[in-house]
């Protein structure tokens, strides 16, 4: 009889552990802490909770409500947010960061401070080192998922991060040694790099997709033209890295996504070609940064014309109810909000933009515990100065980020980032 006992009791404290234990990247908070009177975004394409309470139990949610509703434990924490707006973190799902495990440190905590609470990167992590960053816990840093080596038709003169093949047997050996690795996603390039390279053909592509799908994995593909949408929608394709970039979109293609309605679209919208104010970087960017920036802050007229057409063709497929989740296709630690800011330009609503950079972008990197304000959720969230609701650029009057439950060190210097370029071939 207390040989029973034991066990029952060994159980339940193992399946205690288990439901308490930190997921994947998490560390862990300790107390707990009622965040009070503020308005709360949930993240799930509700109205927002005004006068709320969120109440943190170390790494994790435990409540929130209205006020009225949430029973705040004796012995918390209080922390008075009257006046403020909080929300989740965002999730850039379409990242290109570093590639030393140094660097890439650095990179997660500089996205932290702008409230960036994980990131995927696309395509060109080599080696082992970085895929491992997946299961290390930084404090004060963003979560990492790696799609590892993307896989491409030959770029002689461009990049070899990914693999290059040329028949349907090599990318199958490239999905398997990708699924060996365990990786988030498998990123494939269907594009010929303004006529410099040859393209997976469809028979390829197709072949990558089955052999991913057979492996229990997903693909994303890079892409630039119309047809190749259609023809990797037809082929089976999870998700676009990028929207159609080349020409508007027609009729047909938005059928072809109502066909596949599982299909994600990360938009990764480009510069808008617009000089635009930059004085919201002043307090978080070094000077020599800065001066970068505004050196390269103006009007340029081709820029303008690419950006019209991806953003209406974001504006056609949202109207048509494709999923989209949120990328910058960059690393750039501020350029979330910068992306926030164009998708609403684009045509989306403040509500529908921070439902893409939270619950679908958690949804689409299969993170259980992120992307919403839930009971049992991390505890990820931006406090903000004013509402997004009313205009999407107040995403960047951050006055705090809590990440697992603990505040970021937003001090001094603690922001600057790398303003790079992703792309594999330049023009």
């Amino acid at each position: 009889m207390r040989g029973n006992a034991v066990a029952v009791a060994a159980t339940f404290l193992l399946v205690v552990i288990v439901a308490t234990a930190p997921a994947r990247g998490q560390d862990a908070a300790s107390g707990v802490s009622a965040f009070e009177g503020a308005r709360i975004i949930v993240g799930n394409g509700r109205g927002p909770i005004e006068n709320a309470t969120l109440v943190t139990d170390g790494a994790r949610i435990a409540q929130v409500g209205r006020a009225a509703d949430v029973v705040v434990p004796p012995g918390a924490r209080h922390v008075n947010l009257s006046g403020k707006t909080v929300m989740p973190t965002v999730i850039d799902t379409h990242t290109h960061p570093s590639h030393t495990r140094e660097a890439l440190t650095l990179d997660l905590k500089h996205r932290a401070f702008y409230g960036v609470s994980a990131i995927m990167s696309l395509g060109q992590d080599t080696g082992t080192e970085l895929l491992a960053m997946r299961n290390v816990t930084i404090p004060g840093a963003a979560r990492y998922f790696s799609a590892g080596r993307g896989i491409s038709s030959p770029l002689p003169g461009c990049s070899n991060a990914p693999y290059w093949i040329t028949t349907e047997a090599e990318g199958r050996k490239a999905v398997q040694e990708l699924a060996a690795q365990k990786v988030d996603i498998v990123k494939i390039y269907v594009d010929d790099w303004w006529s410099r390279h040859q393209k997976l053909t469809p028979a390829i592509y197709g072949a990558l997709i089955n052999e991913a799908h057979n492996r229990g994995l997903r693909v994303t593909a890079h892409i630039r033209d119309l047809e190749d949408a259609k023809g990797l929608l037809r082929a089976g394709v999870d998700a676009f890295a990028h929207g159609v970039r080349t020409i508007d979109i027609d009729d047909e293609l938005v059928a072809l996504f109502k066909q596949h309605p599982s299909v994600v679209v990360v938009p990764t919208l480009p510069n808008r070609g617009v000089r635009t104010d930059l004085s919201w970087l002043h307090d978080s960017v070094p000077g020599d940064l800065m001066a970068q920036l505004e050196a390269g802050n103006r009007d340029r007229a081709d820029v303008q014309a690419a950006f019209g057409i991806q953003a209406r063709n974001l504006g056609r497929v949202n109207a048509a109810g494709v999923r989209i989740a949120f990328g910058t296709d960059a690393n750039t630690s501020w350029a979330p909000h910068n992306q926030m800011a164009d998708m609403v330009l684009a045509g989306m609503t403040p509500m529908q933009v921070i439902v893409a950079a939270t619950r679908s972008s958690a949804e689409f990197l299969r993170m259980a515990d992120g992307g919403t304000l839930e009971p049992g959720k991390s505890a990820d969230f931006m406090v903000l100065d004013a509402n997004p609701l009313d205009d999407i650029t107040n995403t960047r009057r951050i006055a705090a980020v809590y990440l697992r439950g603990a505040a970021v060190d937003r001090g001094p210097g603690k922001g600057g980032g790398v303003p790079g370029h992703s792309q594999l071939c330049l023009p």
